[in-house]
């Protein structure tokens, strides 16, 4: 395919500083089941190009649903009426630094492609899963799925760009509703499709499948009878899966570059944080370490190379709680003057790239969960998101989540059901008081980010230890 797009370019015979050619090729299969009985168990191929010019400082762009080399120049004429068109427009000149020249490939590690296993054998383990989920008369639905995306990217540029990238990217997702009278409870495997991850049939299914799948269906029905969680302000205790969303929510879109220079305020909001903020803002405390890592192998976002070209590598974005880079790619960069990370990413080939999460984890500290808990008098520890709430500058937020458990005395006691906590972006971060070590970091992911005009919903990871924050408002209700 490289050799194919590069002859595509060569025959290009209109002016432009810069063009490239992202071929995208994906395969998806979806296996779901509902009390034991199929609901969806499908596949689907997709491909196209985006075409993508820079002319006078304007880039450009232009998308077809094809592989064929005639659709594909035509799509690039398009692309340069495009933006010698918005020229008089523009925002800001852009320069050709913003597409620099790069050559390599990535591969998703794996052990067992997607083709080791038949839809019947997938069927029957999410049928078998479904029957394990069905621990109580009061267990009203199960549900069970699993769903594998094989994309190959191809990337060539006018500058001598050849980049090649192959992804296998794995989703499950089990749950349970329980239900006595007019109480009615979810609990689910750390939160709906949680359990995102980069590699093949190694990883589903897990060694402890059925022993999660038994703790799953206990906790539902526990969650029935359990007391209400309290209103109060305590120490709050917060699993990785619940970590994930916090990360995500409240970290991971304010620091997004386009969204602080006002691109995404008509669609998605803007951000709390302003361009001068980074190199000096305190956004918590000491122990705040947060990094953009698209290395982490099998986390979900992992890739060498951003959607433009540009190399990955980790970075800290907030280091011992003060903000020193942005999620920025190279054009929001250039336009911003704030550092970024090689963030420019495209949900397909019919989208432009844009800035985007990819993994954002919250590095592990050095206490133990042990150790954590003896330090908390009184608590509530929470895991497993069940809704959120966060306003268009990500700063205030209120978030709830399917389990909780009292802490007193350094110990968990009681259950608690209808967790939720609430607080704003600085505060809450200022408030973390305990990072767990490595032994209590865990990496979830997303496939279903959204973000952009026309809408990309895109895959992002998040690892994170164990935390605790002081002074958090908890409170109860369905």
């Amino acid at each position: 395919m490289i050799a194919e797009l590069s002859r595509v370019l060569e025959s290009l015979n209109f002016s432009v500083e810069w063009v490239g050619l992202r071929a995208v090729q994906e395969s998806i299969a979806n296996r779901w089941v509902r009390d034991g009985l199929p609901q969806r168990n499908g596949t689907s191929l997709n491909q196209g190009v985006m075409v993508e010019v820079l002319v006078d400082g304007q880039f450009g762009y232009s998308a077809v649903n094809s592989l064929d080399p005639d659709r594909i120049r035509q799509a690039a004429l398009q692309a340069h009426r495009q933006a010698v068109a918005a020229r008089q427009w523009a925002i800001h000149p852009m320069t050709i630094a913003a597409r620099p020249r790069v050559v390599g490939q990535y591969t998703s590690p794996f052990l067992k492609p997607f083709d080791a296993l038949s839809p019947g054998e997938i069927g029957d383990v999410l049928i078998r899963l479904s029957k394990e989920l069905r621990v109580s008369e009061q267990i009203v639905q199960t549900n069970a799925g699993v769903s594998t995306n094989e994309t190959e990217s191809w990337f060539v540029s006018s500058n001598g760009s050849e980049v090649y990238q192959r992804f296998l990217l794995l989703e499950t997702h089990f749950g349970v509703t329980a239900q006595d009278g007019a109480i009615v409870q979810q609990r689910s495997n750390n939160g709906y499709l949680a359990h995102c991850y980069q590699g093949g049939w190694e990883l589903f299914p897990s060694h402890d499948l059925w022993e999660r799948a038994q703790q799953v269906g206990e906790q539902a029905v526990e969650l029935l009878t359990a007391e209400e969680c309290p209103t109060t302000t305590t120490t709050l205790m917060l699993a990785p899966d619940q970590m994930m969303l916090q990360i995500h929510e409240s970290v991971g879109h304010p620091l997004e570059l386009d969204r602080i220079l006002g691109d995404e305020r008509n669609y998605a909001g803007g951000s709390f944080i302003k361009a001068t903020d980074f190199g000096d803002f305190s956004y918590g405390s000491a122990l705040m370490n947060i990094t953009f890592d698209p290395t982490v192998p099998g986390e979900f976002a992992s890739y060498q190379f951003d959607d433009t070209g540009a190399p990955a590598q980790r970075e800290y974005l907030i280091k011992e709680g003060v903000l020193v880079r942005g999620l920025g790619s190279l054009e929001s960069q250039q336009r911003s003057g704030v550092l970024g990370v090689a963030n420019a990413r495209a949900s397909s080939w019919n989208r432009p790239a844009i800035d985007r999460m990819a993994n954002l984890n919250l590095e592990p500290g050095s206490a133990s969960l042990d150790a954590m808990l003896a330090e908390v008098e009184h608590g509530v520890y929470m895991e497993a998101n069940r809704s959120w709430s966060i306003d268009d500058q990500r700063y205030k937020f209120q978030f709830g989540c399917e389990y909780a458990r009292l802490i007193e005395n350094g110990k968990f006691t009681k259950t608690l059901r209808n967790p939720n906590y609430r607080g704003t972006t600085p505060q809450f971060w200022h408030s973390l008081s305990q990072v767990g070590d490595r032994s209590t970091w865990e990496i979830y992911g997303t496939p279903y980010c959204g973000k952009g005009e026309p809408n990309q919903a895109i895959r992002v990871g998040h690892g994170s230890p164990v935390c605790v924050f002081e002074q958090v408002e908890v409170f109860g209700g369905g």
